[in-house]
């Protein structure tokens, strides 16, 4: 067993976007020397294959469908920690990004428990690989924002939206889909163009992906067209109107 590994010893561990083959040497060393995993609900069967000597636990978080809550998560990951396990908290995309890792290490570090993070691809980088994109662009996107658009159901989103509208940067919105009309019309009001590209991607990494490619004022219809109950990022930004690659692997792209 690596000494990074010991018994009592938490990692959170990042899945990628759903792509077994873009998980990290680490992040599969890891899960495969796990006692007990507990995974989110978009972590896929062929990840979890690879924890085959260990105990599969679903805490898992979509569509707000929730297993379980934070806290109770938090308490399991210091039970199985306390009980000597070799545990890892299998989190899709990156753990840093919209994960709610910190409180998951802060409560591993009251109870004494070490813990460690081993980052993942996160999903805006593989919906813009998969697409050929850049998310930055030289001279024209100089900058890229992640923004989750989760709230409370019936609630706005509290985001600083002229910060936001910035001709030159990249937008990346995680959990999207519910809030396009809101990200639509809240970008536009602040002074970003209606016809700004926005790409939207849905089942990332998946043999089912698919991107369709709009502008920001079509963004409320469009996202009923293709989004579903799916998984979805919007990627908004004059980086994203550059061309995909006529043979895109394992992606079907779309135009609206």
């Amino acid at each position: 067993m690596a000494d990074d590994f010991p018994s009592g010893f938490v990692w959170l561990v990042g899945a990628g976007p759903g792509d077994v083959e873009l998980l990290t040497l680490k992040a599969a060393r890891l899960i495969a020397a796990a006692e007990i995993v507990f995974y989110d609900a978009l972590v896929g069967p062929d990840i979890l294959a690879l924890a085959s000597h260990a105990e599969l636990i679903p805490v898992g978080k979509r569509a707000g469908r929730h297993s379980k809550d934070q806290d109770a998560i938090n308490d399991l990951l210091v039970e199985a920690a306390l009980l000597g396990k070799r545990v890892v908290r299998l989190k899709g995309g990156d753990p840093a990004i919209f994960a709610r890792s910190a409180e998951e290490m802060e409560a591993c570090a009251r109870a004494g428990i070490l813990a460690r993070i081993c980052p993942g691809v996160t999903t805006a980088s593989a919906a813009a690989a998969s697409a050929g994109l850049s998310l930055s662009l030289r001279g024209l996107a100089r900058r890229v924002q992640f923004v989750t658009a989760h709230a409370r159901a019936d609630e706005p989103l509290h985001l600083d939206w002229p910060a936001l509208a910035h001709a030159g940067s990249t937008l990346a919105f995680y959990m999207g889909r519910g809030a396009a009309r809101e990200i639509s019309e809240q970008l536009i009001a602040a002074g970003l163009a209606g016809s700004t590209p926005v790409l939207i991607a849905c089942d990332v990494s998946l043999p089912t992906e698919q991107h369709l490619a709009t502008r920001l004022d079509l963004l409320p219809l469009a996202v009923k067209s293709i989004a579903g109950n799916r998984p979805t990022l919007l990627l908004v930004g004059e980086a994203v109107a550059r061309p995909a690659p006529v043979h895109a692997p394992a992606t079907q792209a779309v135009t609206a």
